[in-house]
């Protein structure tokens, strides 16, 4: 039979008031984990009014003061999901486009992604929502930063890795796709356009990113012979 007395808390932890309150805080954090993954799909499903704080709790197998406690009004939760959504949505992002080879390859996967989940438009209205609730503002101001800083070193790491050229900042290329995705998704869902749609317009508006180092030779040995030709002509 196994010893459990070497895995089993001594007395002194058991007894120890900073464990229990690093087990009271990874319980809460817990909790609040379970009561986000089970009112995103509803949010997401049956909007901020169709969904109960009786339904997100049971989904959760919680009580209903439990969010309340943890989130104070269901409105703070729909803004939590959808912040914590996009963030999750935007990791998903640049994982998929970690593959690519060239710019055109690495910019087609992100609008790809981005356009194939309903995240963006979950946090739009999560914008919308904070215009009247402006003590939620604060959690969505911290989760715009997040996506561009975070945006901003994938998108320079691959930069650095394969050698492009960036036509902008990476700051400025990050918080451009950001733009350029809600907008996009936002007025697609309106007219009722398909994920393809949405990823054919991102990428036409978006436009070239980059240049790979193959473009860059090819440019730069064109402009030589240009000068090259320039130089006969004038002798």
């Amino acid at each position: 039979m196994a010893d459990r007395s070497a895995h089993a808390p001594s007395e002194a932890t058991v007894g120890d008031p900073k464990h229990a309150a690093r087990a009271t805080r990874s319980a809460g954090r817990k909790m609040r984990s379970l009561l986000l993954d089970a009112a995103s799909p509803l949010f997401r499903e049956r909007g901020l009014s169709g969904a109960s704080i009786t339904d997100i709790a049971a989904a959760a197998d919680a009580f209903p003061s439990q969010i309340t406690y943890y989130f104070r009004t269901k409105e703070a939760l729909f803004v939590e999901c959808a912040c914590r959504d996009l963030l999750y949505l935007a990791r998903a992002t640049e994982q998929a486009a970690l593959k690519a080879r060239t710019p055109r390859e690495y910019t087609h996967a992100l609008a790809e992604t981005v356009t194939a989940s309903d995240s963006v438009a979950f946090f739009a209205e999560a914008l919308t929502l904070t215009r009247r609730r402006q003590d939620l503002a604060p959690l969505v101001e911290r989760t715009i930063e997040r996506l561009h800083s975070e945006g901003a070193r994938a998108y320079a790491g691959q930069v650095a890795r394969h050698g492009w050229r960036s036509l902008r900042a990476p700051d400025e290329s990050s918080r451009r796709f950001w733009a350029v995705a809600v907008g996009v998704i936002l007025e697609g869902y309106a007219m009722g356009r398909s994920p393809g749609e949405l990823c054919a317009e991102m990428l036409r508006v978006l436009g070239e990113q980059a240049k790979s180092t193959g473009d860059t030779a090819r440019l730069r040995l064109v402009d030589e012979r240009d000068g090259s030709t320039s130089s006969d002509e004038e002798s």
